[in-house]
């Protein structure tokens, strides 16, 4: 029965603590848009129609890896 007397203000203290994160998140607009943020990763970026392609966008990247040497021996 003692241990009851050490539980109950430990929960206490933990709803306490849950409430006022609850009421931060509220207060700091942590709720106001549910739909959006989940969708924005799966949205493709729009293209800029007026911007022009630059020399470096334009010529391919260089290979990672350079080719093998060539066999000497044949």
């Amino acid at each position: 029965m003692n241990i009851l007397l050490v539980l109950i203000p430990v929960t206490v203290l933990i709803i306490v603590i849950a409430v006022a994160l609850f009421f931060w998140a509220v207060n700091h607009q942590q709720f106001d848009d549910l739909d959006n943020p989940g969708v924005l990763p799966l949205m493709d970026d729009p293209a800029p129609a007026d911007t022009p392609v630059s020399a470096a966008e334009a010529t391919p990247a260089a290979p990672a890896t350079p080719p093998p040497p060539a066999d000497r021996d044949a």
